[in-house]
């Protein structure tokens, strides 16, 4: 039997449920990207949100590619389960803040509407990093179902919107903003000024480690919550959110969830791109190029454990912290993480697309350590295994320059692919430009390291 609103009433009085009247609630939040990982995090807050403080908070998901998770959510009536695991046993919890899903390339129309509902005041987005760098042109890409639904909503004289990207940038609400408003530009100069003067994105620091669901994991729902849940997810019992204070309309209570509403989020995201990020790829090139599958796998390994913690060190002396934010402390709880054996998460499935995530994770820190004179010997490492790893030795590598960084190898050798890609005239110069002791440094350590 499949959980639904009918048969919500058989689950175990064990596991938690929405704490408010669902059929009483109507859409105030249209989220692009309605993955795992926004059902273990923003509709984990917004639910509990109107747990502690009522409001017309519900979610219309938006799929951006498949219909999966419309499969998997309708017949459920949007209810799905976030089980935390640890090494304390599971934690089952349901989820009731997903009221549809829309998949986009199927319903671009029904996808506007939804963003032009009069209710609706906050558009989140979990996208992945690379929807910034793509054509924004595509029909069915993030500023083209964003500018249909802000024309309906000028249209309609409805208010602007706040828009709340929540992906793992640097920046990225200026990452977004910035984004629309060049995409608007192009397309309609009216509606750029009624962005810029009616709408708002705020700046977000997500975290929580949510590997891709497994049958092991639906089985264990399952068990859990004595019915099948299509659509439920496994995560880590910690969560992060931390919210820059700007909206041009109302909001839900996040805070009673446990989010942070700060004036500057960037040295939150800095931190957390640069050591928990920057921490989790060095474990993914340097633990599959010794044979490790997991990330709990790889934090056991103590030759592992030793150039995480000293990249941790690196990252935490690149930039100025807020006041009260302790990064030691923080470094500690992040390997603790790492170290959860009941949720095995893949190191291949943090190595897809790390042409996309390096600049921030790793070049972001070697650029500001370079500029304080300092050297930065665990990211150079790391550097490394990832160089290794995309040489594609042990088979095929998921990433948008894959096909780049193949003709790369397959034309040059090491010295030259290192000054290609980090020399004065490199393709990721803009982001770090290698000195040449840092050049021979990489050279040399790919001459040690095993293809990832």
């Amino acid at each position: 039997m499949r959980l639904s609103d009918a048969t919500l009433a058989r689950v175990p009085a064990t596991v938690g449920r929405p704490a408010y009247d669902r059929a009483s609630v109507r859409p105030g939040i249209v989220h692009l990207g309605v993955g795992a990982f926004h059902r273990a995090h923003q509709a984990v807050f917004t639910d509990q949100a109107m747990a502690a403080r009522g409001g017309d908070w519900g979610i219309v998901g938006v799929s951006m590619r498949s219909g999966r998770v419309r499969d998997q959510l309708e017949p459920q009536d949007g209810l799905f389960s976030v089980i935390e695991r640890s090494g304390g046993g599971d934690h089952a919890r349901i989820i009731g803040a997903v009221q549809r899903v829309i998949v986009g390339p199927e319903a671009p129309g029904a996808v506007a509407e939804a963003l032009a509902s009069p209710g609706v005041r906050i558009v989140t987005l979990t996208v992945t990093e690379k929807a910034y760098a793509e054509d924004p042109d595509g029909a069915n890409g993030v500023c083209s179902y964003l500018t249909a639904g802000l024309a309906l909503r000028r249209a309609r004289s409805l208010p602007g919107l706040t828009l709340m990207s929540c992906d793992n940038l640097s920046d990225n609400g200026g990452r977004l903003a910035n984004l629309l408003a060049d995409y608007l530009d192009a397309k309609d100069s009216d509606l750029a000024r009624w962005f810029a003067g009616e709408c708002a994105c705020p700046s977000t620091m997500v975290d929580r480690i949510v590997p891709a669901t497994t049958a092991a994991d639906l089985d264990r729902a399952a068990a859990a919550l004595g019915l099948e849940d299509q659509a439920a997810v496994a995560c880590e019992p910690f969560r992060q959110w931390v919210i820059e204070g700007c909206f041009v309309g109302p909001r839900p209570a996040w805070e009673a969830a446990g989010a942070q509403f700060v004036a500057d989020v960037r040295p939150y995201e800095t931190a957390k791109l640069r050591m928990l990020n920057g921490a989790h790829s060095a474990l993914a090139y340097l633990g599959l190029a010794r044979r490790r599958r997991f990330v709990h796998e790889a934090v056991a390994d103590t030759a592992l454990t030793s150039v995480v913690e000293s990249l941790m060190r690196e990252a935490a002396t690149s930039f100025t912290p807020a006041a009260g934010q302790d990064l030691d402390a923080y470094a500690g709880t992040i390997l603790g993480r790492f170290g959860n054996p009941a949720l095995p998460h893949a190191l291949a499935q943090i190595a897809i697309d790390g042409s996309q995530k390096i600049p921030q994770r790793w070049l972001a820190t070697l650029a500001d350590q370079q500029a304080k004179g300092r050297t930065c010997p665990a990211v150079l490492r790391a550097l490394a295994a990832w160089l290794a790893f995309v040489r594609g030795d042990r088979g095929p590598v998921n990433d948008p320059m894959a096909a780049e960084l193949a003709r790369l190898w397959a034309s040059l050798d090491a010295p030259a692919v290192v000054d290609a890609l980090f020399g004065p005239a490199g393709i990721f110069a803009h982001h770090w430009t290698a000195t040449a002791d840092d050049r021979r440094a990489l050279v040399r350590l790919l001459a040690d390291a095993p293809a990832g």
